[in-house]
């Protein structure tokens, strides 16, 4: 597996398990030991790569612990400190990995519930750890572009210094994308008094103009966004680029009109038919969640996602013979359709996109099936 498959699989797991995991104990087996050797790639189990319990004396405090030590070419590089996974991660959290950070050589601190994963190192002040983390990876919402600089923290892969040079621009890249995504979720006064004063007529940006233009803030923001997702779509199915499924894949779920259009269709028409479909944000969501969960029974890249105008399809290898479910999604109530072995539909009511993991076994079931059918080992 590469590393979008590998945190995509503990991504499903964290999906399936967290709402049983009630310890700090039960996190660190669950979720920080798999995340430490399997997109790590370090051996937990080997002390001169990965040190539990690690102790370091820190001023009058002695034998005070932290959860694991990441050690690379005989030095211990990487601190992480973990908390329970129920527990949201918070500054007073970091105090003791803040302290360790100091009289160690590690130049990389992790914080982590399982599910957050905040990486610090010192670039406001050399061997103070910086408040504020570098890279956070959430693996319930993973952003891929973040994968190429979490694969420098790898055991194979460890580079340190590349990893301290490109710190700077990720931790104020992600700040600013967070705050986007902020804003864009639930806009600011002043981001609302911003946009106002660029458009609004009236001198004045009064109370009552800033009511009046929050709810169209919210709605332009929203719209913008389901927009550049369906100029990303046309501008795919435009091209002649191969749209073999690793390459859809890749980029966003996209439709092949070849394979959906009736025999005979022109390309103009088909093209005509494909700009007549909105993809939603909700609608790549919920595929995206599929997709994270049966990655545990397949290659991530064989899984293609085809909309329609009724549904949204997720198919194995782009094969409408071969399809893994269908979202439901352009109504008031939301469907999930799942397949049994004789591929015969059956529609679960589901009220959020998160409702899909309540389904995970059925849809892993049903792609269990299709490689059994082809002679494939899952």
């Amino acid at each position: 597996m590469d590393m979008t498959e590998r945190v995509a699989e503990l991504s499903a797991k964290l999906a399936q398990q967290k709402a049983s995991i009630e310890t700090e104990e039960a996190t660190k087996n669950a979720f920080v030991m798999p995340f430490i050797g399997r997109v790590l790639g370090y051996d937990v189990f080997n002390p001169s790569e990965v040190i539990p319990e690690f102790t370091a004396d820190v001023g009058t405090k002695k034998g005070e612990k932290i959860d694991y030590a990441l050690v690379h070419d005989g030095q211990v590089q990487m601190l992480i400190e973990a908390k329970k996974v129920t527990e949201p991660l918070r500054l007073e959290h970091a105090s003791q990995l803040y302290r360790y950070f100091s009289v160690t050589n590690a130049r990389v601190g992790v914080l982590t519930n399982g599910q957050t994963w905040e990486f610090y190192t010192d670039l406001d002040e050399p061997n103070k750890m910086d408040a504020k983390p570098f890279l956070v990876l959430d693996l319930t919402a993973v952003d891929r572009t973040l994968l190429p600089e979490l694969a420098k923290l790898t055991r194979d892969s460890f580079d340190l210094d590349s990893v301290i040079s490109a710190a700077g621009e990720l931790k104020y890249i992600g700040a600013i994308k967070r705050s986007l995504a902020g804003e864009f979720r639930e806009p600011s006064d002043e981001w609302v008094r911003f946009l106002a004063a660029r458009v609004y007529g009236g001198k004045n940006i009064t109370q009552r103009v800033r009511e009046q233009f929050y709810p169209l803030v919210e709605k332009a923001a929203h719209q913008f966004l389901a927009e550049q997702v369906n100029d990303r779509l046309k501008t795919a199915l435009g091209s002649e680029v191969s749209t073999e499924p690793a390459a859809i894949d890749q980029a966003t779920p996209a439709r092949t009109p070849a394979k959906s259009a009736p025999v005979g269709e022109t390309e103009t028409a088909r093209g005509t038919r494909a700009s007549e479909i909105t993809t939603t944000e909700e609608e790549l969501d919920g595929y995206r969640v599929v997709r994270a969960i049966v990655c545990s029974e397949v290659a991530a890249t064989r899984v293609v996602g085809r909309d329609t105008k009724t549904y949204f399809g997720v198919l194995l290898d782009d094969n409408n013979r071969k399809p893994i479910a269908r979202l439901w999604f352009n109504r008031n109530q939301r469907y999930l359709g799942l397949f049994d072995e004789n591929k015969v539909e059956t529609r679960m009511p589901i009220d959020d996109v998160e409702d899909i993991y309540a389904h995970a076994d059925q849809l892993r079931k049903t792609v269990a099936g299709y490689l059994a059918r082809a002679g494939e080992q899952n």
